[in-house]
C-alpha cells in the first residue's frame, strides 16, 4: 500500500465532559468555536463539516452536521453526520480526511457531541427483535458493564490477571486526569478506594467502569498546502486512519453478540478483530508500536484497557500487566496510556470520544497538555471500537 498525503490537523476544541443537561448540540458549538479559534480559521471558510451522531436526543441527532452548522450559522458548507456507535468521531474523521485528499476541499470541521440519560445506555426504545443490541437488553438484561465484566473474567482466565491489577489502571488514569481542564473527573483515587468501591459485574468495581457523560469535541483538518499559506509550516498531522472490520470467523466475543463464529471448517484469521485495528493504521502509513510516544485507548472499564496493550502491539499477549506495574505506561514511563486521564476520567460522550482523544494527542504532540505532558511526544495513536464491528484508528506525528 502506497502510504496517503498527510492532512494538518490545524485546530482542536473541547466543550468540558460532565452531565450538564444541555441540548447537544450547545456543546458541539462551543468545541466547534474553540477548535476554528485554534486554528485561525473563520467559520465562513469551512467548506465540509463532519458531524458525529447521537441516537439518544431525538431526530437532531441523527443529522448532525446539519445541526452543529445550522447552530454556527448556515454557511453553504458540504455535511455528512457519521454514525459508527464508538467510533462515529473517527468515522466522520475519515469523511472529512477523504475529502481533503480528493481535492474537494482544503478545510473541514469534524465534531461529535453528546447529551447522555441517567443510568447505562441503551438501544432506543421499539420494538426490533432482529435487532441482536436490543434483545440482550430485553432477553437477557444484559447493560454494557455485563460485557466489561465478561472481558475482565477472559483475562483473568487466560493470563492471570488480578483484581488489584485492574484497580492500579484506574490509579494511575486519576493521576493523568487531574490536571485535564476538560475531564469530568479530577480527583485521584487509592487502589484500596477503588476496591472499596462497590461491586457492578464481578470483578469490576464502581470506579473500574467509565460513566456516561456530555461532552464535545472537534477538529479542524486542513490540506497541508493550505496550511502552508497561512503559516502553519510544522502542523500536527494525521498520518493513518483505520476503520476495519472483523473477518470471519470472528472467535472472541463482541458486544452485542452472545456467540462467536464457528472455526470448524475455516481457521481464524491470523489477527483478532483488536489487534487489526491498529495494525491497519500501522500498515498505512509504515509506523509502527514502537514508534510511538504515547497511545490514548478506548478505557471502558479498566481491565479493557490492558487488553488494549496488546491488542496495539504494546508487548505480547498476558505481558499487560507487567507493562502496566513497571510503570511503563505512566506519563514518565516507555509508552504512556490515556495521558488525559481516558474515559475513566471523561465518561462516555459516544459521537465526541474518538475526537476528544485526538485532541488529546495534538496537545501532546504540540506540547501543549499542560500538568501532563509527555515529553518530547512524535507520535501518537488513538484506537477505540464501536457496536457492529466498527475499528477506529488514527495515528498523528509531528
Amino acid at each position: 500500500m502506497t502510504p496517503p498525503e498527510s492532512v494538518a490537523v490545524l485546530g482542536v476544541g473541547m466543550h468540558p465532559w460532565g452531565k450538564e443537561g444541555r441540548p447537544f448540540a450547545d456543546y458541539g458549538v462551543d468545541a466547534a468555536l474553540a477548535a476554528l479559534d485554534d486554528a485561525g480559521v473563520a467559520w465562513s471558510d469551512v467548506q465540509f463539516v463532519a458531524g458525529g451522531e447521537t441516537v439518544r436526543n431525538g431526530y437532531p441527532g441523527y443529522v448532525a452536521a446539519a445541526t452543529i452548522t445550522q447552530a454556527l450559522g448556515w454557511n453553504g458548507a458540504r455535511v455528512a453526520s457519521c454514525y459508527a456507535a464508538c467510533a462515529s468521531g473517527v468515522t466522520a474523521l475519515d469523511a472529512a480526511r477523504s475529502r481533503i485528499l480528493a481535492g474537494l476541499c482544503d478545510v473541514a470541521l469534524v465534531v461529535g457531541a453528546d447529551t447522555t440519560a441517567k443510568g447505562f445506555l441503551a438501544p432506543v426504545a421499539g420494538e426490533r427483535w432482529d435487532d441482536p443490541d436490543w434483545l440482550r437488553f430485553r432477553l437477557l438484561g444484559a447493560t454494557n458493564p455485563t460485557y466489561f465484566a465478561l472481558w475482565a473474567r477472559r483475562r483473568v482466565d487466560l493470563y492471570g490477571a488480578t483484581v488489584a491489577d485492574f484497580a492500579r489502571v484506574k490509579v494511575k488514569n486519576s493521576k493523568h486526569g487531574l490536571h485535564n481542564p476538560n475531564a469530568r473527573y479530577r480527583k485521584e483515587v487509592t487502589e484500596a478506594e477503588v476496591l472499596a468501591s462497590p461491586m457492578v459485574a464481578d470483578p469490576l468495581h464502581l470506579l473500574e467502569i467509565c460513566a456516561t457523560s456530555d461532552g464535545a469535541a472537534a477538529v479542524v483538518l486542513t490540506s497541508m498546502a493550505y496550511a502552508k499559506s497561512h503559516g502553519v509550516t510544522s502542523p500536527v498531522r494525521v498520518r493513518a486512519v483505520s476503520t476495519v472490520t472483523p473477518r470471519f470467523p470472528n472467535t472472541v466475543i463482541e458486544m452485542p453478540n452472545f456467540a462467536t463464529d464457528s472455526a470448524a471448517a475455516l481457521a481464524p484469521p491470523e489477527l483478532s478483530f483488536r489487534d487489526s485495528i491498529a495494525a491497519g493504521a500501522y500498515e498505512e502509513c509504515g509506523v509502527g508500536p514502537d514508534d510511538l510516544s504515547l497511545a490514548e485507548v478506548y478505557d471502558l472499564s479498566t481491565a479493557l484497557e490492558l487488553d488494549w496493550y496488546e491488542n496495539i502491539g504494546l508487548c505480547k499477549q498476558g505481558e499487560a500487566e507487567r507493562l502496566l506495574n513497571d510503570g511503563d505506561t505512566t506519563i514518565g514511563g516507555r509508552i504512556p496510556v490515556n495521558p488525559s486521564g481516558g474515559l475513566a476520567c471523561f465518561g462516555e460522550a459516544v459521537p465526541a470520544q474518538a475526537i476528544a482523544q485526538i485532541c488529546e494527542v495534538t496537545w501532546q504532540l504540540r506540547g501543549q497538555a499542560q500538568g501532563r505532558q509527555v515529553e518530547g511526544a512524535k507520535a501518537g495513536l488513538t484506537v477505540n471500537q464501536g457496536l457492529f464491528g466498527h475499528g477506529s484508528a488514527v495515528l498523528l506525528t509531528t
